[in-house]
């Protein structure tokens, strides 16, 4: 095994940028040394740094916090880091099933949407009242409503999702609705 590695060898094995190792090195976590050509020579405790960081970043560890705990790595700060990387294990699971249960549901919705016998057909429905987001808005093409929507998401910070959702909907005045109809004989809506 060679003794040093150039940042060719080493950005070619990790898969990683020239930029990013020069930019480890700007943070003192990589210390390569130089041939007499200038270049950078990466060692063994280099690449053992290497290993560390793309293990460490697949937590979302930010850099800062990786330098210092390439700084100062005792067996404390190693049990520290790693039971800090079971929470975000549990955290990212949670995060995953709560997915994976939204995507269900809307999946069911949809196999429900399409067992409705009046899925096409345009009807009056009285529903009981309910909490709904509203977001007030003329609309007269359908590209609106989607514009309309994501404003929507963005007002609640994305908390709600479209694709599958059959609980989203378009309320319309009925009175003005009535005269469009009585105006224009070949009225075109999407309900």
């Amino acid at each position: 095994m060679k003794e040093y590695y150039k940042i060719g060898e080493i950005s070619k094995i990790y898969g990683i940028s020239r930029d990013s190792l020069m930019y480890y090195e700007r943070l003192g976590i990589l210390k390569p040394t130089r041939d007499i050509n200038g270049y950078r020579l990466y060692t063994m405790n280099d690449i053992w740094k290497l290993n560390l960081i793309k293990e460490l970043r697949t937590f979302d560890f930010s850099m800062e916090k990786i330098k210092e705990y390439i700084d100062n790595r005792t067996i404390k700060a190693t049990e520290t880091t790693l039971t800090k990387e079971i929470y975000l294990i549990d955290k990212k699971i949670e995060e995953l099933k709560l997915l994976k249960n939204n995507i269900l549901k809307r999946l069911k919705n949809i196999n429900d949407a399409k067992t409705l016998s009046y899925i096409t057909q345009v009807r009056l429905t009285y529903i009981e009242e309910r909490k709904a987001l509203k977001l007030n808005g003329y609309i007269s093409r359908d590209e609106e409503v989607d514009f309309l929507l994501k404003k929507l998401q963005k007002k609640y910070e994305d908390k709600f999702y479209l694709l599958g959702n059959t609980k989203v909907g378009a309320i319309y005045n009925y009175h003005s609705l009535k005269k469009i109809f009585i105006m224009n004989t070949n009225p075109y809506f999407v309900f």
